[in-house]
């Protein structure tokens, strides 16, 4: 399947197209839409159409027979475009990148109606851009993600008879080297983020979960692939299971080889692709018209025909004719139960998070606020204490990070050395020989009596002190955790670090500088300005403490101002 780009949604975390916010054109505007056609045309509407390649056939096709038929005033030219590519290229126009995505190439300025894979993408985007505001005009088709096995691999596991429980598959894949489970870069393909929420999703919660969860995202990426169509090919050699979409499987199969592959559908389907209908951001009004004009004429019975050639499903789950049906395929896909966008942007977030820890490897100093506030207790977390649940996420975050990592543990406060707020409790070392160094080093968060707050002089420290062992092919970062203002009499203040951070900045030695605040007692102003010094990085608060564990996979994931 050379040239495909994938698809998502997901897990019970479904949200649908039209869940995304954002105004849906009403049947007014199709009203004025078949007032533009009736007059006599003098000058066509030109409608640019951008979609996943994998229906851009199906969706030329219909457009070009509504416009003989209905839109005599409109032209519609449709390009098949990677939603990756699509995203990167947004994304760059608003000033952030997406993590995973790179850079983009392609130009969308001229694109009027952009139809990816997944609503996935657009949740990314308007999360990292708040400008990006497009108009969601509902899934246009979908496509289940499902686990894409060999045939002869798949009858051990029961199929068809039966398809194993997803929670049971995912202790599999944790626990069994044999199985050689892979998966697609989740940052840039939707069946890969698909297949991570729906891993996430069948481990569960609780602490047993968690540690189930980093095994199957381990094991997945040992056998990762930037592309679909290189994890395609690995399938025989290197690769005996991995998540994809139906589409998938069905062109996959339809290439003759030795070895077809088997689809186990989860039960009920968690995640499915929906490719959304998106108007984007300005389109003139006339353009928006026509856009909703083509959206209804993708709801037809012939549309649904010309995906069945593409292996895709209609948008209600349901197979046109011709379609391809995988052996013990359900007859149709039913509707997946919807979430609130918030909540499935932060689920997308904090997995992207602990991708980015497990895959890539880094440098990092974390450094910790130890003053008496600390000791404050967390009703919403059991009654542990403000630094009980740092030393919490501080060992996940470790488990999350494999050996290729470096990490140091510094504590702060006031006079912890002399005058000095900071103490080091381990240098920067590797996690390879020294995780049980750092297991030690985070029992040494303990809030110091009667300590205040010297988070200026540390930040600086710590940034020097990473920049001075700066290492290429790597991120080089200071993570920050710190639940007041700058409270350090005879230290710097705000305007000095400003200034002696944005002298020693290099660009060609980058420190990402992230602080992680918890609580109201945050000044977010000056710790942007730090962080602003720094050259990338960004701020990161949890005014709940106890969700700061999702705020540092959110700041880990994130690449604002990176």
């Amino acid at each position: 399947m050379p040239g495909r780009h994938r698809h998502l949604q997901r897990t019970g975390l479904v949200v649908t197209a039209a869940a995304l916010s954002i105004a849906v054109i009403t049947g007014g505007a199709w009203a004025g839409y078949h007032e533009l056609s009736g007059k006599k045309c003098t000058a066509p509407v030109k409608l640019q159409v951008a979609a996943a390649a994998e229906i851009a056939p199906a969706i030329k096709t219909t457009a070009d027979a509504w416009t003989k038929k209905d839109g005599s005033c409109v032209t519609v030219a449709v390009t098949a475009a990677g939603p990756a590519e699509m995203a990167a290229a947004i994304g760059q126009r608003h000033g952030v990148s997406l993590e995973g995505v790179g850079s983009g190439k392609l130009d969308p300025s001229g694109i009027d109606a952009w139809i990816p894979d997944s609503s996935t993408w657009l949740l990314r985007l308007a999360s990292e851009a708040p400008g990006f505001v497009p108009t969601s005009l509902g899934s246009v088709a979908v496509s289940p993600i499902v686990l894409a096995v060999p045939e002869p691999a798949a009858k051990t596991l029961g199929w068809p008879a039966k398809t194993p429980a997803l929670p049971d598959l995912v202790k599999r894949i944790a626990a069994d080297k044999t199985l050689r489970a892979g998966i697609v870069d989740p940052g840039r393909d939707a069946t890969g983020l698909g297949g991570l929420l729906a891993v996430a999703g069948a481990a569960g919660t609780g602490t047993s979960a968690a540690t189930l969860k980093v095994g199957a995202m381990r094991a997945l990426a040992a056998n990762s692939s930037s592309i679909r169509s290189d994890m395609t090919q690995k399938f025989g050699t290197t690769v005996g299971l991995a998540p994809l979409s139906e589409a998938d499987v069905i062109d996959y199969n339809r290439s003759g080889p030795e070895t077809p592959l088997a689809a186990l559908y989860p039960q009920p389907a968690s995640v499915v692709l929906d490719y959304p209908f998106a108007v984007m951001p300005g389109v003139d009004p006339e353009k928006a018209k026509a856009a909703t004009g083509l959206r209804t004429a993708l709801a037809s019975a012939a549309f649904v025909a010309e995906l069945a050639r593409a292996g895709v499903r209609g948008p209600g789950g349901e197979a046109g004719a011709g379609f391809a049906t995988p052996e013990n395929a359900p007859a149709a896909i039913p509707p997946v139960a919807t979430r609130d966008p918030k909540v499935v942007t932060a689920a997308i977030t904090q997995l992207l998070g602990s991708w980015t820890a497990i895959t890539q490897p880094g440098r990092m100093l974390a450094v910790f606020d130890v003053s008496e506030s600390m000791k404050a207790t967390v009703p919403t977390a059991g009654g542990l204490t403000r630094a009980q649940l740092t030393q919490g996420v501080a060992r996940q975050g470790l488990a999350l990070l494999d050996d290729r990592w470096s990490v140091g543990n510094w504590t702060f406060s006031t006079n912890m050395v002399g005058k000095r707020p900071w103490v080091e409790n381990l240098p920067i070392s590797p996690c390879a020989t020294k995780r049980a160094a750092m297991l030690t080093a985070i029992d040494k968060i303990v809030p110091k009596e009667g300590g205040d707050t010297g988070l200026f002089d540390t930040a600086l420290a710590a940034y020097q002190r990473v920049q001075e062992g700066w290492q290429a092919g790597v991120s080089n970062s200071v993570v920050i955790y710190t639940d007041g203002k700058n409270d350090n009499p005879g230290g710097l203040d705000v305007d000095q670090v400003v200034a002696k951070m944005t002298k020693l900045r290099d660009p060609n030695r980058p420190v990402r500088m992230i602080i992680i605040g918890m609580g109201t007692a945050i000044d977010r102003e000056e710790l942007e300005a730090v962080t602003k010094a720094a050259g990338s990085g960004g701020v990161y608060i949890a005014t709940d403490p106890a969700k700061i564990g999702e705020i540092f996979l959110e700041a880990i994931a994130s690449r604002k101002g990176a």
